[in-house]
């Protein structure tokens, strides 16, 4: 038995997974108990809570080892730097999503002027936008060196004394290390090793190892001493890394299954609707023969799409982001019970009136946020006459749609398909590429959230576990 947990920003959920059956045997779930300003109170709390239901729904809840992961507190926020807005930093941005961060920052250090590096962008890291972690990328490997090393340089002359991943030129390593030698830091694999290639999985790794052991203990969520030891913090000992990247774990394995006895569902987008954010994760294999990329198998963009996307959107959720979510969807209606959400994260309908407000929130913030991820078609004239010329992401094949969060899990019936109307099906207004006739699925136990954290240790039991969206009581 295993206790699977996710602090969330509003909402604790906690499931009790049986190992040798692959499925959720009890689950439970409680507002999120982020400490106060003085200090009082622990997220803990709220987990506690969780234990207790569990226990009553089996008592094997009592001795279940727990694994963990979290958004609480502000989630993982990432700032990147890169060469060039268009290439290396955009590299980034992408790896900092797909890692599970929220990206608060973007600086491009080729195009920054000569001076005091603390008159420019990198003294906002440490006073407004405080990153939790800095993503250092730059050059192509073998490639320009002077720009990654003057932005490390710059970043420490600016005052910057957090946790850094570095993820540029690797022939400019050494003299970066050197540079960061007082501050902690990781080194990883170029994000672009070479035009048209875009590598996350090294710098994926590098953010999630910051994550578990600089920024988690240091958002000072719970100072309960692990009971395991006496010693430590009972709730870094339980976190295996931050949400976003742990359900997209989970998405790859729904995705691409284990091995050929047991094999993935292939192409799948899962939209995850929560109280301050909107995620989309996207698993969808790139077709050689789709024009996207050249005879050698490169990308014919110069960052590449990669076939495993996240992307989060700040501004759009149901509850802490609810006014500008219908600000941005120019929903004027809603913006009382936005406003009423906003000030009430724990908020639950208790009308059908309210219900619909709450649908209506979510359907924006699932459009708005799909089509921030997906690309797009349009028709341009070339030398050849009037083609349609694709960009970004092409998901209108998908097969499987996954909906995520408490509106879809806990809604009324039906919500799923109010929710996603507007979504899907061919011919969107506006050109958008996102999935013509899918399978629709809620997954209304939560998980993929489970599998990805069970995935490392326990395999076939997050397999099972993962299948289970597609009928959560098959086996």
């Amino acid at each position: 038995m295993r206790i699977c947990v996710d602090f969330g920003s509003t909402f604790t959920k906690a499931a009790l997974v049986d190992l040798d059956r692959g499925r959720i045997v009890a689950s439970a779930s409680h507002r999120t108990t982020i400490p106060a300003a003085d200090g009082s109170g622990d997220i803990l709390e709220g987990y506690d809570a969780c234990l207790a239901q569990l226990v009553d729904a089996d008592p094997r809840a009592a001795d279940a080892e727990a694994l963990a992961c979290s958004s609480a507190g502000g989630g993982l926020r990432i700032a990147v730097v890169g060469n060039e807005e268009l290439v290396t930093a955009e590299a980034g941005r992408r790896v900092a999503l797909s890692s599970g961060g929220k990206v608060v920052d973007v600086i491009a250090a080729a195009g920054l002027p000569d001076g005091a590096p603390e008159d420019g962008p990198y003294r906002a890291l440490g006073q407004t936008t405080r990153p939790d972690v800095v993503l250092l990328t730059g050059g192509t490997d073998g490639g320009n060196a002077e720009v990654i090393v003057r932005a490390a340089r710059d970043l420490v002359e600016a005052g910057w004394r957090g946790p850094v991943v570095v993820a540029g030129n690797v022939e400019a390593q050494a003299e970066v290390a050197a540079v960061l030698a007082g501050l902690p830091h990781v080194l990883a694999d170029n994000v672009v090793p070479r035009i048209g290639v875009l590598a996350p999985d090294s710098a994926r790794a590098a953010i999630r190892e910051m994550f578990l052991s600089h920024v988690i203990g240091g958002k000072h969520l719970s100072g309960r001493a692990d009971p395991a030891t006496g010693a430590g913090h009972q709730f870094t000992a339980m976190v295996r890394g931050a949400t976003p990247d742990v359900v997209l774990t989970g998405v790859e394995l729904l995705a691409r299954g284990l091995d050929a006895e047991r094999p993935g569902v292939g192409d799948v987008v899962v939209v995850d609707v929560g109280g301050a954010t909107t995620d989309v994760h996207s698993v969808v294999e790139v077709d050689p023969e789709d024009g996207s990329v050249d005879a050698s198998g490169l990308a014919r963009e110069v960052v590449a799409t990669t076939p495993v996307t996240r992307t989060v959107e700040g501004d759009l959720g149901m509850r802490w982001s609810a006014v500008t979510t219908v600000a941005e969807a120019g929903l004027a209606d809603l913006e009382d019970a936005a406003a009423r959400r906003q000030q009430d994260p724990s908020y639950l309908p208790d009308s059908d009136a309210e219900a619909d407000a709450d649908e209506a929130i979510a359907r924006a913030a699932v459009g708005l946020a799909l089509r921030r991820h997906a690309g797009r078609s349009r028709v341009v004239v070339s030398p050849e006459g009037r083609v349609v010329e694709r960009t970004g992401k092409d998901l209108r094949e998908v097969a499987l749609m996954v909906g995520s969060g408490g509106v879809l899990r806990n809604g009324r019936p039906g919500v799923a398909d109010r929710v996603l109307a507007g979504s899907l099906g061919a011919h969107l207004e506006g050109g958008w590429q996102l999935p013509e006739r899918p399978r629709v699925v809620v997954d209304a136990d939560y998980v993929l959230a489970a599998a990805g954290l069970l995935a490392g240790q326990h395999p076939d039991a997050a397999y099972r576990l993962a299948m289970r969206v597609l009928d959560p009581l098959a086996g």
